[in-house]
């Protein structure tokens, strides 16, 4: 995706992350903002880079108010047990509709 070999929708670039829409939204703003490095998950991008983890929450902040977002639910799912299925580190963006607490 980040080289263009994959077509996708950018809503978001640095030198360091991108961001796009998710292509199976389960929110209005479903947004996917992804780290140009690959890490396996978000404890790895932790523990190797917790500079490029910051940019992702940063870029998050910025995303959301660009669209006018006046709440968003950020996620990682780190691991397979955790709904983890793209085994590239991303953070989830989601918002445009409230979100109960606890979920379920």
């Amino acid at each position: 995706m980040a080289a263009g070999e994959i077509p996708v929708d950018f809503v978001f670039e640095t030198d360091s992350v991108f961001a796009i829409k998710d292509i199976s939204p389960q929110a209005p703003t479903h947004i996917l903002i992804i780290p140009k490095s690959h890490h396996e998950n978000a404890g790895e991008l932790a523990l190797k880079d917790p500079a490029v983890l910051s940019q992702m929450h940063a870029a998050a902040a910025q995303i959301a108010e660009d669209l006018g977002l006046d709440g968003f639910r950020s996620v990682f799912n780190t691991g397979a047990s955790a709904g983890q299925s793209v085994f590239h580190a991303h953070l989830h963006l989601l918002g445009g509709r409230p979100f109960a607490w606890p979920p379920g």
